[in-house]
């Protein structure tokens, strides 16, 4: 049997694109040309054209122009723009999402490449992730652009709040049967020539220091008879040694206090008058200056933590061991037994004095801890006044002595203590003590816009550029309560400043620069402990305050009578003036 030859050729794949004059495809005539390759080799090594995978040819079947393949070649940026890694994942993801939908509802999905896309479904999770993260970056933006955020986080024992705080209990009746020792009648009811109570926050720019500098002592007339008030301070030597970081406390202390009215009694648990230092200034100051070992057992002697008192003396017994590694406990139990006995103003040894605290010892006070209220503890006693045998310690006692012992490290006979006492006066209705306005002692503890520079970090670190942007207050000669602290080169007369203090070397401008006048204006700076950290050379604090201690104190040497000691040296020249200053 024969075949005949069909005169055309059968092509061996259905291609639809010009398989008549494409040469690359194989034929099965029985012509005389060469022999093709093999047809499943010859496939297998085929390119398939775009038009075939996006399903323009048959399922499987590739077609080839007769132009030679071109390499593409991307365009190459010189800069390419640097885009974040996680907007590249952001965009990969919605892209493989935009992807997947088309393949869904492409009638010629079948024909895309499946192993190229991958299944978005996992990848879901982490695209709203990243929207929501974004999202949030946007508004926290938004927010911190138009308004001003205010922050703090504390965390108080519900049940202590609940049993210790809350209640207000009544009063031991001290008042009812003061000691004959405390006048009640000069001490709550006089009339008093200055206000420390300002019925507002003072959380703006500088109304609390502006208020702080209408604190002013009245001009009185000279008498030889003046009350010596005793100022007290405590120091643990078993902690660290007392040091030069130790002694600013006492150079503030001589440089701006009335040495003829005034005593600092430095108490300590242990020997210091071998200390190097403690005798220099024990021989400079005389009676103006004591260092002394506490005695808590004397001390409690006659209150309600009396040791011999067979009630109170099981509650007692533990106040002798408290010897924390902070000072805090022991520290704030003898502060109350020395005004209890001695009478007086406490001050810390983390404390920098600015002015004289003669305005304020018409009251008995404490301070505010910082501007913010805090809720449970928004007392300080870092520096206080009481008179001896004063009813409200007579009152602290009681509840030292009936309520909880103080936890470890806590500051229960502390801000605890006083918060307390504060509510039972007002539920008594017996006037309670003052509290002085935050800055007038603390002026670190308030929002960052106002609040003192941070004293041991450099100047451009510290926050003093809102205090170099402050608008200057021209000075006026007649206000001399602030003129002690001028930055002018113009001597002034009747100011106890000495020629020496030249302040030339500041880098401040105006009359006087607004910092200069807030420390002319506060009582003092409250370091909080920070016995580790040193003040940074030529920063605010050695400007303004440690080399004006030192040239007060060195001109008062250099311009002592014969027969004058160095207290009397310097108040006379305070006084020269008639002016006394405050």
């Amino acid at each position: 049997m024969s075949y005949e030859r069909f005169p055309t050729t059968i092509p061996m794949y259905n291609d639809s694109f010009h398989h008549e004059t494409n040469e690359n495809f194989a034929s099965t005539s029985a012509s005389a040309s060469a022999p093709s390759p093999n047809p499943i080799t010859q496939h297998r090594h085929r390119k398939k054209s775009s038009a075939t995978a996006y399903g323009y040819g048959g399922y499987g079947y590739s077609s080839y122009s007769n132009s030679a393949p071109r390499r593409r070649v991307s365009p190459v940026r010189t800069n390419p723009p640097i885009i974040p890694r996680f907007m590249r994942r952001i965009g990969s993801l919605l892209l493989r999402t935009l992807q997947a939908a088309l393949r869904k509802t492409n009638p010629n999905s079948r024909r895309i490449n499946l192993r190229r896309i991958k299944d978005p479904t996992s990848s879901l999770p982490k695209i709203i992730v990243a929207l929501l993260l974004l999202a949030f970056c946007a508004l926290l933006y938004l927010l911190l652009r138009i308004y001003e955020p205010h922050i703090e986080l504390a965390f108080y024992s519900r049940k202590f709040a609940r049993e210790e705080i809350v209640p207000v209990k009544p009063l031991a009746g001290c008042f009812n049967r003061p000691s004959r020792r405390y006048n009640v009648t000069e001490s709550l009811y006089s009339p008093r020539l200055t206000d420390v109570h300002a019925g507002l926050e003072m959380r703006f720019g500088l109304d609390c220091y502006e208020f702080a500098g209408t604190v002013r002592s009245p001009a009185r007339p000279k008498s030889p008879h003046l009350p010596r008030t005793q100022f007290h301070t405590y120091w643990r030597f078993d902690l660290v040694p007392f040091g030069p970081r130790q002694e600013y406390m006492l150079k503030s202390f001589f440089a701006t206090q009335n040495l003829a009215t005034s005593q600092l009694v430095l108490w300590s648990n242990g020997d210091l008058s071998g200390n190097t230092i403690l005798k220099e200034y024990l021989h400079k100051y005389g009676d103006a200056f004591a260092v002394r070992e506490v005695n808590v057992t004397l001390l409690a002697i006659g209150t309600e933590l009396d040791p011999d008192n067979s009630a109170q003396q099981k509650l007692f017994a533990p106040a002798y061991s408290l010897s924390d590694s902070k000072a805090w406990l022991d520290g704030d139990l003898i502060r109350l037994l020395l005004l209890w006995n001695y009478g007086g103003v406490w001050v810390d040894m983390d404390f920098l004095l600015t002015r004289d605290l003669e305005p304020l010892l018409e009251h008995e006070f404490v301070t505010q801890w910082d501007c913010y209220d805090k809720k449970y503890t928004p007392l300080n006693g870092a520096l206080m006044r009481f008179h001896v045998h004063s009813p409200y310690l007579c009152e602290a006692f009681h509840i030292m002595a009936t309520d909880s012992p103080p936890r470890p490290h806590s500051t229960d006979w502390g801000s605890t203590l006083y918060l307390k006492l504060y509510r039972r006066l007002m539920r008594a209705g017996v006037k309670p003590f003052k509290v002085l306005p935050w800055c007038f002692t603390d002026g670190r503890s308030c929002r960052l816009d106002n609040r003192l520079p941070d004293p041991f970090k450099e100047d451009h670190k510290a926050g003093i550029k809102w205090w170099e942007d402050q608008p200057l207050i021209a000075s006026d000669p007649s206000n001399q309560w602030w003129t002690f602290w001028r930055t002018s080169n113009t001597k002034v007369k009747n100011i106890a400043t000495p020629p020496a203090d030249d302040v030339s070397s500041v880098e401040y401008t105006g009359d006087p620069p607004a910092l200069a006048r807030a420390l002319s204006q506060v009582f003092g700076i409250h370091l909080h402990n920070q016995w580790e950290k040193s003040y940074p050379k030529d920063g605010w604090v050695e400007r303004l305050l440690l080399r004006r201690y030192e040239r007060i104190l060195v001109g008062a040497e250099s311009d002592k009578g014969p027969e004058e000691s160095d207290q009397e040296r310097i108040w006379r020249r305070r006084s020269d003036g008639k002016v006394e200053e405050s």
